[in-house]
């Protein structure tokens, strides 16, 4: 036997890995199951692209597949792997397991799995899976987030800081006491005093979120929604946002998590790749503020976006 005949067997185990898709694929179908389109959806590509390197792993042995009715579902073929393709993938799942991509298309797969229609025989077991869906069918996508904004104080004013359009001042509007929206951008504004026009409630400011044109402890609360990742030094914004905001009152961020999609910096102007919860906390600090909490929004499975977190910063 060649030289070329005996390595042939690791070869065609490593080979498969060589494709970051490929790799990622593996790793979700680890310990589950799961659909070409459910695999599209966890890694925001398209069926097509999913099916391609299924096959490859298929043919080479890396994956098995199983009928469910008219849907085929993929799992890692372990029972199958010899000593050799069992010590590759564990080096491969190691390294994995670290890995940025990788550890976002497990979230958005595990949204997915919540979302699976189940099915038992009364009628709440009957719809459980579907709930969510048919609740939304009978009373509209309103139900989910806006009956909380109850929990509002109505006699509350809050800054909207970059508010864009006015998408959520116009939530808000109903439930607080004043909004005071700001913007750099006087478009945004003119399209943000289109949208809230029925408002008696909010007042328009242009200006730089690093110098915003409000007293010192003069509203009670502050939001900063996907703004902070466009600014140079999210830090002097919320040393003002600190400013304006009562002793105590709170400061609420969302933004992107860290992320890795560089085209965004020359597509839509990002300065920054998403942010750490140690950025935060250290702004936070810088500030003297005390941030409270912070938490990773769930995904939206049909979302093609990083994954978002809410921090919930008390200022000082």
């Amino acid at each position: 036997m060649t030289e070329l005949e005996e390595s042939q067997p690791l070869l065609q185990w490593l080979e498969p890995l060589t494709d970051a898709i490929r790799l990622r694929l593996l790793y979700l179908v680890d310990t589950q199951e799961l659909s070409v389109g459910e695999l599209a959806s966890a890694l925001q590509l398209p069926q097509s692209t999913i099916s391609r390197h299924l096959k490859r792993l298929l043919e080479a042995g890396w994956v098995v597949r199983r009928s469910e009715g008219t849907a085929s579902l993929y799992r890692r073929a372990s029972a199958r792997m010899d000593k050799t393709a069992q010590q590759l993938w564990n080096l491969t799942e190691q390294e994995c397991s670290g890995d940025p991509a990788c550890i976002e298309d497990a979230r958005r797969a595990a949204e997915i799995i919540s979302d699976r229609k189940v099915d038992t025989r009364d009628f709440f077991g009957a719809v459980g899976g579907e709930w969510t869906e048919l609740r939304r069918e009978l009373f509209g996508a309103a139900l989910e987030h806006e009956p909380l904004l109850a929990f509002l104080d109505p006699a509350w004013t809050i800054a909207d800081l970059g508010c864009g359009t006015g998408a959520s001042a116009a939530e808000m509007a109903l439930w607080v006491h004043g909004i005071e929206a700001i913007d750099r951008e006087e478009a945004m504004l003119d399209a943000a005093r289109l949208r809230l026009a029925d408002h008696d409630n909010i007042r328009f400011h242009q200006a730089d979120l690093k110098a915003i044109p409000l007293e010192d402890s003069s509203v009670d609360a502050a939001l900063i929604s996907l703004v902070l990742h466009h600014i140079e030094s999210p830090l002097e914004v919320i040393r003002e946002a600190s400013r304006i905001v009562r002793s105590g009152g709170p400061i609420l961020i969302i933004d992107m998590v860290e992320h890795q999609r560089e085209a965004y910096r020359d597509t839509m102007g990002h300065v920054h790749l998403g942010f750490s919860e140690e950025d935060l906390r250290s702004w936070a600090n810088a500030c003297g503020c005390q941030m409270a909490t912070l938490q990773r929004l769930r995904s939206d499975t049909g979302s093609t976006g990083p994954a978002l977190f809410v921090a919930r910063v008390s200022a000082c």
